[in-house]
């Protein structure tokens, strides 16, 4: 069996009651490490701004977060690195916080040295406001915002995407284009 169908009934045996998710996960994370390290990497490039250590601090950091069993269940690969992205964006924000509270002189919480570099100081105020503006397409357009963190934190393709969220391509690329222009809308404004 190939990887992506050793993943796919991975995925289905989480789902089964009774399954053990972090047994499953055990399974399931020698054949997705690669790509998670590589979608961390380009998040941590794209919110660091220069390579410095981190990502595979970020690795394991979504790791843990899946095997407590955060977020929803998957059926699909695509829908798996979805949910990835997620966890990932969620690690970021929280990092993000954190420079963010130190800047203004704000109590000081016990934070990993490897998880302080996960998001530079520089690019902090820029990732909380996108997340900010995410947060509120996400109210109004919960679809949108879907898309949003499968391409932008997730890194996935429009046909990965479209596998992720059950829609088609074309049906991404329309709620990509809004999006987008919805979120430019939002951080010119603030």
């Amino acid at each position: 069996m190939d990887a992506t169908g050793e993943i796919t009934r991975l995925l289905d045996r989480m789902g089964e009651p009774g399954a053990e998710s972090a047994e499953v996960l055990d399974e399931l994370m020698p054949l997705v490490y690669g790509e998670l390290k590589t979608l961390a990497h380009n998040n941590r490039y794209r919110w660091h701004g220069r390579l410095s250590s981190g990502t595979t601090s970020l690795v394991h950091e979504a790791y843990a977060r899946l095997a407590r069993g955060e977020g929803a269940e998957c059926d699909t690969r695509s829908q798996f690195f979805a949910l990835a992205s997620r966890v990932m964006r969620s690690i970021l924000i929280d990092n993000a916080r954190w420079h963010s509270r130190q800047k203004r002189g704000g109590a000081a919480v016990p934070v990993s040295t490897s998880e302080v570099q996960m998001v530079s100081a520089e690019r902090s105020e820029e990732l909380l406001a996108l997340d900010e503006a995410l947060g509120r397409l996400e109210t109004d357009r919960p679809d949108l915002a879907r898309v949003v963190e499968c391409r932008v934190f997730g890194g996935l393709t429009i046909p990965e995407a479209s596998d992720a969220l059950g829609v088609s391509p074309a049906t991404i690329k329309r709620r990509w284009s809004l999006a987008t222009a919805w979120l430019y809308r939002q951080l010119q404004e603030g």
